[in-house]
């Protein structure tokens, strides 16, 4: 063999080795970017699905308030009706206030107010922080323990 064949030879395999190298790099590269494209077209269908059950969670919630405010219309219509036709038709004066609680001129009982808030503190001068608070004087307590047996 010649020197000149082999400088050729060596040239063409050095050419064929990087149109391979070439080949497989721009294959790595390319199958990257179509995972990435694959990505964010995931992304894309998962954004739009979101927003549709956001608008369709907000259609939900608007249409429910209508509803419970007809409901809460209808019951004050219903209200308003059985107490004007108790007033014409009823005589016990009782039942006429228990229908009409609200009324001006009429006082209500004591406990019948709305609840109260529950409170963090004590009456008086105590507070819930004081060791003694809640607690019974100490000779009522002594006697106590004297006459009940221990439990185990």
């Amino acid at each position: 063999m010649n020197e000149s064949n082999i400088d050729w030879i060596l040239a063409i395999a050095c050419f064929l080795a990087g149109i391979g190298i070439g080949a497989l790099g721009y294959h790595l590269l390319n199958a990257n970017v179509a995972r990435n494209q694959k990505v964010r077209q995931r992304l894309a269908e998962a954004e739009l699905e979101l927003s549709q059950v956001k608008d369709a969670l907000n259609d939900h919630f608007a249409k429910a308030s209508e509803l419970v405010n007809s409901i809460q219309r209808q019951s004050h219509e219903l209200e308003q009706q059985l107490s004007q036709g108790a007033d014409r038709l009823v005589d016990d004066l009782q039942l006429k206030r228990r229908l009409h609680p609200h009324q001006e001129g009429e006082t209500q009982e004591e406990g019948a107010g709305p609840p109260q808030m529950p409170r963090d503190y004590a009456e008086g001068t105590q507070g819930t922080l004081s060791e003694d608070y809640g607690l019974e004087p100490r000779k009522q307590r002594v006697t106590e323990e004297e006459t009940t047996p221990p439990r185990y």
